[in-house]
């Protein structure tokens, strides 16, 4: 189910990535893998985080990554999609194959009213 996701997802204009919508991603929470690139108290706190998502502080990207999946399908989550976007772009270039941002971050998830761990 996750393929058809990247797969209808259109190119982010700021990298080789592709770009989904908050509510686009619900139907495949469970069978990708959600990546949340905040810091561990922005991870708790205010915002919340995505039910399965796994906290990968942006700096501790390239060491977390080594044993994933490169084929794997991946969505990078931030606070507003700054972070992720820089994520995504280090993921395409550590050989990362489909690699989706999260449109709005968080702030874009709380926007859409869509359910959050805190």
């Amino acid at each position: 189910m996750s393929h058809a996701l990247f797969d209808s997802s259109p190119e982010s204009p700021a990298g080789p990535f592709r770009d989904v919508e908050p509510h686009a991603l619900v139907p495949h929470l469970g069978s990708l893998h959600v990546v949340d690139v905040r810091e561990p108290d922005e991870f708790v706190g205010e915002l919340g985080h995505i039910l399965g998502a796994d906290l990968v502080p942006l700096g501790t990207v390239d060491g977390a990554t080594k044993a994933w999946d490169r084929a794997a399908d991946v969505v990078v989550v931030c606070r507003s999609g700054k972070r992720s976007t820089e994520a995504a772009r280090k993921l395409v270039a550590l050989g990362f194959q489909r690699v989706m941002n999260l449109r709005g971050g968080m702030m874009g998830w709380n926007a859409a009213a869509l359910p959050v761990v805190r």
